[in-house]
């Protein structure tokens, strides 16, 4: 496990603001052009340590950004982790009780448990499920590349291959493999869903290039939607990666054969982790790692086992 505090170039910013909005739900502001198009919405602080999105939703609504076209909702979620981050402990703000980028499910939004996570969740669904095109701004906690996170569909990877940056992508051809996420609520879990639907990772959690950057992909998404005005620059060059497995970490004994923080290969066979007297094992030669966990958290996600596809 990696454990080293990073230096915290962004630190959160009182949101109380933004708090009523014009929806009905807290932190949730929509405005329509009056024109026919589609209907994007843009979503930070799904985990409430990932700065990047809330920095890039303020820039939009402080710049009084509106679309030419079709409608835009900007949305803040997780705003109750987000007000308990601690520099001191900056990761743990990520969530109160539940991930609220896995609790996307009909089982879970209208089962009986309860939770922070949850009751949000329920209460921004409406939002949710009106968008047409979605994009979740997250972050990582370990300083690497940025990348794309989308189902394996063709209304996904041609906005995201469209699209300047970042020029890495991960696509899921079976989902997430340990819970529902924001981007695959409703229709847009399914081939014949609305429009595109996509996470793109912006680099660690606290760097100011990540805020950047979340700033830069949002004005990107709104241009080549057509809710914006300007020509988006060429694409980077770009490398795809297909999620083979998701590893939901079992024991505390979880721990990696050698020091990972991302992006790092694996020969087929080869010993990636073990979680108590449970073998990890690459399952293709070129086995490519994302997001390997800092810390070994019963029930969270502890690897991403992929494989190049470009």
């Amino acid at each position: 496990m990696v454990n080293i505090s990073p230096a915290l170039e962004v630190l959160p910013r009182d949101l109380s603001a933004y708090k009523a909005g014009n929806t009905g739900i807290d932190y949730v502001h929509r405005f329509e052009s009056g024109k026919a198009g589609p209907h994007v919405l843009i979503n930070a602080l799904t985990h409430g340590n990932e700065l990047c999105g809330m920095v890039a939703v303020c820039d939009l609504l402080e710049r009084g950004v509106r679309p030419r076209i079709g409608t835009l909702t900007l949305s803040f979620a997780n705003v109750a982790a987000y007000e308990s981050f601690d520099p001191t402990n900056p990761f743990a703000s990520r969530q109160i009780t539940h991930n609220l980028n896995r609790v996307w499910s009909a089982q879970m939004l209208d089962g009986s448990e309860d939770s922070v996570e949850l009751r949000r969740a329920r209460a921004m669904r409406p939002a949710v499920l009106a968008a047409q095109h979605i994009l979740d701004i997250h972050s990582t906690s370990q300083d690497v590349v940025p990348f794309w996170v989308y189902p394996d569909f063709q209304r996904n990877s041609s906005i995201a291959m469209a699209l300047p940056r970042p020029g890495v992508h991960l696509v899921m051809p079976k989902g997430l493999g340990s819970g529902v996420p924001l981007i695959e609520h409703g229709l847009h879990a399914l081939a014949q869903g609305p429009g595109a639907a996509m996470v793109v990772e912006c680099g660690q959690h606290f760097k100011q290039a990540s805020a950047d950057l979340a700033k830069a992909v949002a004005h990107d998404f709104l241009v080549c939607l057509g809710l914006l005005d300007g020509a988006l620059a060429p694409a980077a060059p770009q490398r795809r990666f297909e999620l083979l497995q998701t590893c939901v970490i079992r024991t505390t004994e979880f721990s990696f054969t050698r020091k990972l923080i991302g992006f790092e290969t694996f020969a087929k066979g080869e010993l990636v982790a073990t979680d108590g007297a449970d073998e990890i094992r690459a399952p293709c030669d070129d086995c490519t790692v994302f997001m390997p966990a800092r810390e070994a958290i019963v029930g969270r996600e502890g690897v991403y086992l992929t494989r190049p596809i470009i």
